[in-house]
C-alpha cells in the first residue's frame, strides 16, 4: 500500500474508532512515515513550523474575552437591549435570542460557546413563559452557529493562517453573510413563533426606553466596536485586539458589572488554556499530516480527478458544499477545516474562485455541522439546557438548516456578498 492510501484509510479508521482527531492525525502519520521515504528529522521541524504561527495566539485570547464577558453580566446586558424592540412579536423571546446570539458572536468567536452563553438565559426564559422545549432549545442552538460567522470568528482564523488569507479580510468577508443568515434565523423563530401562537411580551415598543436600556448596557454595546473597531481601522492586529478584548473583559466585567470573583477569573483562564492548547495540537498534527500529503501530491491528484469530472465552478462548489455537509456529521468544525484546506485550496484557486469567498462558503456549511447529529456540538449543549432529547432537537432544527442552506446557495453563486466588503477595503483581489 502506497503512503498516500495509508494516510487517508489510517486516519479514517481512527476516526471511526473514535479516537481524538490529534491522535488519528498522529497514528496515521506515523504509520505513513514507516514506508515512505521522508526523513525522519523532518518531523520536530514540520510541527514547530506548524504551531510557530503568531495570529494562532489570538484563539485563546478570544476565548478568554468571550468567558470573562458572559461570567461578567455582559450577556444580560445584551438580552436587555435587543429584547425592546423584538420581544413584542410573535415568538418575541425566539428572536430575541437569535439577536442576543448575533451580538455575543462577535464577542466570543465560538458556536458552541455562543449556545451556551445566550441559551443558559433564554432557554429558561422561553420555557416559562410557554414556548416550547424543543422551540427554544432549537432557537439557542442554530443562533449559536452564528459564532464562527460573525468576526471574530476562530475557524477563520485558522482557515486564514492555512490559506495564507488575511485575517483582517476574513472578517470583513464574514460581516454581511452574518447579518443575512441572522436574519434568516430570525425569520425562522418569527414564523415558526406565529404558527404555534408562542406570542410575545405584549409591551409597547417605544424609543425612550430601548434608548434607557442602551444607555445602561453602554459597555457592553461597546465591546464589538471596541475589537472589531480596532481591527478594521488598521490600529490593531487580531492578535493585537484579542488582547484589548481581554482587557476589556476584565473592565466591564471586574470594574463596571462588579460580577467577577477569583472562582470565575480561574475558570475563564482554565477554559482558554483547555481550548488553545487542543486547537494548538491539532495545528501541529495536522500541518505534519499535510505536508506528507502535499508530498504525496494529494492536492494535485485531487484536482485533476475533480477537474476529470467538470471544469464548471458552479457544479464544483456544489459538490463540495455536499461533501462539507457529509463530513460535518462526523467531524469537528476546526478538524475539518484544518485537514481539508490545504488539499481543496489548489482546486477551487484553478478554478478561479476567490480564496476569501471559499473560505466563507468553508465555515458557513460547517455551521450545519452544529445542528446535524451525531456530531452536532450545538445541539448537545442545548439539549442538556432545555432538557429535551437529541431526537426532538434535531427535527426542530431543520427549518433553520433549511434557512442556513438556502443562504449558502444565495452565498456561493453570488460571491460579491462575501468579497465586495474586504476587496472594497483593500484585501484579497
Amino acid at each position: 500500500m502506497t503512503p498516500l492510501a495509508l494516510l487517508i484509510v489510517a486516519l479514517l479508521a481512527a476516526l471511526l474508532l473514535g479516537l481524538p482527531i490529534f491522535m488519528s492525525l498522529g497514528i496515521a502519520t506515523c504509520i505513513a512515515l514507516l514506508v515512505s521515504d521522508v526523513p525522519l528529522n523532518m518531523i520536530p521541524q514540520v510541527l514547530f513550523r506548524g504551531v510557530d504561527q503568531f495570529p494562532l495566539l489570538a484563539i485563546p485570547c478570544f476565548i478568554l474575552a468571550g468567558s470573562l464577558m458572559e461570567s461578567g453580566g455582559v450577556t444580560r446586558q445584551i438580552i436587555d437591549v435587543v429584547g425592546k424592540p423584538a420581544g413584542r412579536i410573535y415568538g418575541g423571546l425566539g428572536v430575541t435570542t437569535i439577536l442576543a446570539c448575533m451580538f455575543f458572536s462577535a464577542i466570543s468567536g465560538s458556536g458552541p460557546g455562543t449556545t451556551a452563553a445566550v441559551g443558559a438565559l433564554m432557554i429558561p426564559a422561553m420555557i416559562r413563559e410557554g414556548y416550547g422545549r424543543d422551540y427554544a432549545g432549537a432557537v439557542a442552538s442554530s443562533g449559536g452557529t452564528l459564532g464562527i460567522l460573525i468576526p471574530p470568528s476562530n475557524p477563520m482564523i485558522i482557515y486564514g493562517v492555512i490559506a495564507n488569507v488575511s485575517i483582517t479580510g476574513m472578517f470583513l468577508a464574514g460581516i454581511i453573510p452574518g447579518l443575512m443568515i441572522g436574519l434568516a434565523h430570525c425569520f425562522v423563530a418569527w414564523y415558526v413563533g406565529k404558527r404555534c401562537d408562542f406570542k410575545g411580551s405584549g409591551e409597547k415598543f417605544t424609543w425612550g426606553d430601548f434608548f434607557k436600556a442602551c444607555w445602561r448596557s453602554k459597555w457592553a454595546l461597546s465591546t464589538p466596536v471596541v475589537i472589531l473597531g480596532s481591527i478594521y481601522s488598521g490600529i490593531c492586529t487580531p492578535v493585537e485586539a484579542s488582547v484589548i478584548a481581554v482587557f476589556y473583559g476584565f473592565f466591564v466585567g471586574g470594574m463596571i458589572n462588579r460580577q467577577l470573583n477569583f472562582e470565575k477569573i480561574l475558570q475563564a483562564l482554565t477554559d482558554a488554556v483547555l481550548t488553545g492548547g487542543t486547537v494548538i495540537i491539532i495545528v501541529g498534527t495536522s500541518t505534519l499530516y499535510g505536508q506528507l500529503l502535499a508530498m504525496e501530491q494529494a492536492p494535485q491528484k485531487l484536482a485533476n480527478a475533480i477537474l476529470a469530472i467538470s471544469q464548471n465552478w458552479y457544479f464544483v462548489l456544489l459538490l463540495l458544499i455536499g461533501v462539507f455537509y457529509l463530513l460535518g456529521m462526523f467531524m469537528e468544525t476546526l478538524s475539518t477545516i484544518i485537514i481539508l484546506t490545504p488539499v481543496l485550496l489548489p482546486v477551487v484557486t484553478k478554478l478561479g474562485i476567490d480564496p476569501i469567498h471559499f473560505g466563507i462558503i468553508f465555515i458557513v456549511t460547517n455551521e450545519v455541522a452544529f445542528l446535524t447529529p451525531p456530531l452536532g456540538v450545538n445541539l448537545f449543549v442545548a439539549c442538556k439546557l432545555a432538557d429535551v432529547s437529541l431526537e426532538r432537537l434535531s427535527i426542530h432544527v431543520l427549518p433553520h438548516i433549511l434557512a442556513i442552506t438556502f443562504c449558502i446557495l444565495i452565498l456561493a453563486y453570488f460571491p460579491q456578498i462575501s468579497v465586495w466588503l474586504p476587496h472594497l477595503l483593500g484585501y484579497g483581489k
